[in-house]
C-alpha cells in the first residue's frame, strides 16, 4: 500500500492507522480551505458594514473623486471608525487585517472595490440587516473552523461522523459469516475431484490424463493412443484414480513413497510423461517397482490389509494403515535380505481374498489370505510364498 506516498508493505493495524491518519489530514485541509474562503468573504463584508455605517463620508467621497481610481484610493487611505463593526472584525481574527491602535480601520483594495461596485438597494435598513446577518454567520462559521484546527479530538470526531454517513447511505448487509477457528486451507482444498487415467511406463515415466478425453467405443474400435514410449519401452500400468487419491510408490530398495495424483504431471494421451526419478527422492540405481493407489473410501483404510510379493517368491502381510503417513522422503516398506530380491507386486486384501502367485517359469499357487498372518513390523522379510 502507499503510506505517505510510498510503498510499504502494512499490517492490517498499520493501514488502519494509516488511514485514520489520511482522513485526519484530509479534514485540516479542508477546513483551512473553508477557514480562508470564510475570511475572504467576512473581509468583503466588513468593508461594506464600515461603509453603511459611515455611509453619508463615503458617498461624498466618492462624488467628490474625480475617477474611481482616486475614489479607491482614498477610501484605502482613510482611517475609518470601527464603531459596532470591531466585535465583527475580532470574531472573524484574520491576521491579515486588524484594527489599528486608535480604533480605526483602514480598507483593503478588495473592500474599497467592493464599496464602489454596492448597489443602492444594499443602503436600506433591510440591506444593512442582512450584511449584518450574513458576517455574523460567517463569525460563526469562522469560529467553528478555528476550533476544529486547534482540536485533534474534534476532527477525529468528524472522521468517525462522516464514515458513519458512508454506512448507512452505501451499507449493505454482510453476505459471508464470520467464524472462529476456521481450518487451514491447503494446495488440495482449491484442487477440483475429477476422475484421471494414470499410466506408467517400464522405463519409469508416469503421467495423468483426464478420464473425460477418452470416449467409450463400440466393439472393433480401434482404440487411441494411451501414453507415447520410445524403442524397448512400455506402458507396466494404468488405473483410474481420483485426483484426491494417495498412490503409494514402491521402490527396489524396499521404501515406499507417497504423491496425491493431482500432484503428478499431466499431460495427453500422446505424451510420455515426467520421470519419476525427478518427481521422488530416489537415490543411485533406485527405481519404482510397483505402484499402489489407495481406496477411494478412506473409512475402509482401518479394514483392510496389503499383501507384498517380491521377485524371490516372498510374501508378507501388514496392515494398510502402518502406510497411510509417509513422509516425503520415504519410509521402510520391506527388508529385502537377498541381493537382487524387490518388490513386485502390492496389493489391498481382507481375509475373504486368496492370493494366486504365478512364477515366469509357468507355476502357479493359490492360497487363502488368511494363511498369512499379518506382520506388526515393515522392517521384516515376510515369508516363503512360492518356491523359485
Amino acid at each position: 500500500a502507499l503510506n505517505g506516498g510510498k510503498p510499504e508493505l502494512l499490517t492490517l493495524t498499520d493501514m488502519l492507522k494509516a488511514f485514520v491518519a489520511f482522513r485526519e489530514d484530509v479534514i485540516s485541509r479542508r477546513t483551512k480551505f473553508l477557514l480562508r474562503k470564510a475570511r475572504d468573504r467576512a473581509h468583503v463584508l466588513v468593508g461594506l458594514a464600515i461603509a453603511v455605517a459611515n455611509i453619508d463620508e463615503v458617498i461624498k467621497l466618492i462624488r467628490t473623486a474625480p475617477d474611481p481610481q482616486t475614489a479607491r484610493e482614498q477610501l484605502m487611505e482613510r482611517r475609518w471608525p470601527s464603531g459596532d463593526v470591531e466585535s465583527l472584525i475580532l470574531l472573524i481574527d484574520d491576521p491579515r487585517h486588524r484594527i489599528n491602535e486608535d480604533g480605526t480601520y483602514n480598507l483593503s483594495e478588495e473592500q474599497a472595490r467592493a464599496i464602489l461596485e454596492l448597489r443602492l438597494q444594499r443602503l436600506t435598513a433591510l440591506g444593512r440587516d442582512e450584511i449584518a446577518d450574513e458576517l455574523n454567520t460567517i463569525g460563526d462559521e469562522i469560529k467553528d473552523y478555528l476550533d476544529i484546527l486547534s482540536s485533534r479530538a474534534r476532527i477525529q470526531q468528524i472522521v468517525k461522523n462522516e464514515l458513519a454517513a458512508v454506512r448507512d447511505e452505501f451499507g449493505t448487509p454482510r453476505r459471508t459469516e464470520l467464524s472462529e477457528g476456521g481450518a487451514d486451507m491447503e494446495d488440495e482444498d482449491l484442487i477440483q475431484r475429477e476422475d484421471m487415467v494414470v499410466t506408467v511406463s517400464h522405463s519409469g515415466y508416469i503421467k495423468r490424463v483426464p478420464l473425460s478425453l477418452y470416449r467409450a467405443q463400440r466393439r472393433g474400435g480401434k482404440g487411441r493412443s494411451g501414453m507415447s514410449t520410445k524403442e524397448e519401452d512400455f506402458v507396466t500400468r494404468l488405473f483410474v484414480a481420483n485426483t484426491h487419491t494417495p498412490v503409494l510408490f514402491f521402490s527396489s530398495r524396499g521404501i515406499v513413497y507417497k504423491e496425491k495424483v493431482w500432484r503428478l504431471p499431466i499431460g495427453n494421451p500422446q505424451s510420455r510423461g515426467k520421470a519419476l526419478i525427478n518427481m521422488l527422492p530416489l537415490e543411485q540405481g533406485e527405481r519404482i517397482t510397483t505402484i499402489m493407489p489407495l481406496p477411494e473410501d478412506e473409512t475402509s483404510w482401518g479394514e483392510l490389509d496389503v499383501m507384498f510379493a517380491t521377485t524371490r517368491g516372498t510374501v508378507r502381510r501388514n496392515k494398510l494403515s502402518d502406510f497411510v503417513q509417509v513422509n516425503r522422503n520415504g519410509k521402510i516398506a520391506m527388508k529385502l535380505e537377498e541381493e537382487g530380491d524387490e518388490i513386485l507386486g502390492v496389493e489391498t486384501c481382507t481375509d475373504n481374498d486368496d492370493v494366486l502367485l504365478t512364477a515366469s517359469s509357468g507355476q502357479c499357487i493359490r492360497f487363502s489370505v488368511s494363511d498369512v498372518r499379518v506382520f506388526q513390523s515393515r522392517n521384516s522379510v515376510g515369508v516363503r510364498g512360492i518356491a523359485m
